[in-house]
């Protein structure tokens, strides 16, 4: 599973967000988090939908998206957003 978390630089939520993603993939060793800073990639969170940072996108292993949120998530919010990305689910 992958999640595409898109930042800013100044963003307060956002290092909420990131600690929130770390101590998750502690608990789920499957989870590939690639950040990016929306000064730095523009075009990709235009094309991706990004409204506001911290916004959160999981995929599953074939690259659907499963869930989006903006804000910081709590762990069972993004557990939970996760979860949605397991096979089967």
């Amino acid at each position: 599973m992958r999640l595409l978390m898109y930042t800013s630089a100044f963003c307060g939520p956002c290092a909420v967000a990131r600690r929130v993603v770390e101590r998750a993939g502690t608990l789920v060793p499957s989870l590939s988090v690639v950040e990016r800073d929306i000064a730095s990639w523009p075009d990709e969170a235009e094309r991706d939908g990004v409204r506001m940072t911290p916004t959160l996108i999981v995929a599953d292993d074939a690259g659907t998206e499963v869930f989006r949120g903006e804000g910081p998530p709590s762990m069972p919010q993004l557990l939970q957003a996760l979860s949605r990305a397991l096979p089967g689910e």
